[in-house]
């Protein structure tokens, strides 16, 4: 399984934030290969998307307050399932600032939120980075998740 985690922002800010989000990529690489990328439209991420190629369709996740919340380990188990699946491809992505439009919405496989709070897209991708990371240490049984 690949992990691409798209932002869809006017432009990548160095707002304090992209080296803890990237600390946490390149610990998830022990388990699952990564790529980070910054778009600034959404129109353009759906071009993006469109270029993607493998055997199967990428799994397309959408950052969205209207989906549904989990838990650290509903996440992984989710995550641990679609691996097992078969899925080659999870695209996790951030939406612009104004939210995903309806027929975005449409297209994502899963929506997740992370709670009704209103969040920088740069903490956005920390925390979802760290989640990631925390759902592959789940199902690997490593340590990291305990007593948290």
């Amino acid at each position: 399984m690949k992990i691409h985690l798209i932002s869809l922002a006017n432009r990548a800010k160095n707002d304090g934030f992209e080296s803890l989000a990237q600390m946490y990529l390149e610990r998830l690489e022990t388990y699952v290969k990564t790529e980070s990328t910054v778009l600034r439209s959404e129109d353009l991420f759906f071009e993006w998307l469109e270029r993607q190629r493998s055997r199967t369709p990428p799994l397309l996740l959408l950052l969205d307050s209207r989906g549904q919340q989990f838990t650290s380990v509903e996440f992984a188990k989710w995550l641990g399932k679609q691996r097992d699946a078969g899925t080659q491809t999870l695209v996790v992505a951030i939406g612009p600032a104004d939210g995903w439009t309806a027929p975005a919405r449409a297209r994502a496989d899963q929506l997740l939120s992370l709670g009704a709070m209103t969040l920088p897209h740069g903490l956005v991708r920390v925390v979802l980075a760290e989640q990631l990371y925390r759902a592959f240490t789940i199902l690997a049984g490593h340590p990291y998740h305990s007593g948290h």
